[in-house]
């Protein structure tokens, strides 16, 4: 799952595995490794949650989670006609961050590339 931040933004692509795990267990996380102890994580997760009313980002002692409604998951999981779920998450009366969930396309200008192995087919063969 590849993860974005860009001033009040938000971005996850998910591979196909990845999609397919999210689908199953209704959650999927990555962890990265920061510093110089390996204590130093920052998680980054999915989830579905049933009955939630929209699309949501939230962080918590070093775990960042985007919040899925199991409808909105659904759709954008067993349709490939839709390729992402954007939302804007209001903060206060100035300020919002806007979230992206979007399938991963491969690349067809990186044939290489490993992600690509799993990656959704690329309806517009280009990156």
């Amino acid at each position: 799952m590849k993860l974005r931040l860009r001033e009040n933004s938000i971005r996850l692509r998910l591979l196909q595995s990845e999609v397919k795990k999210l689908q199953e267990t209704g959650h999927y996380s990555e962890t990265i490794t920061l510093g110089l102890s390996p204590d130093q994580q920052f998680v980054y997760a999915i989830r579905i949650l049933k009955d939630y009313k929209e699309v949501s980002a939230q962080i918590k002692n070093n775990h960042f989670e985007i919040l899925l409604p199991d409808n909105t998951a659904k759709d954008w999981i067993e349709n490939d006609d839709v390729v992402g779920i954007y939302q804007t998450q209001n903060i206060d009366d100035v300020l919002d961050l806007k979230i992206t969930i979007e399938k991963d396309f491969a690349c067809p200008t990186r044939p290489m590339d490993k992600d690509n192995l799993d990656a959704f087919p690329n309806p517009e063969l280009s990156c």
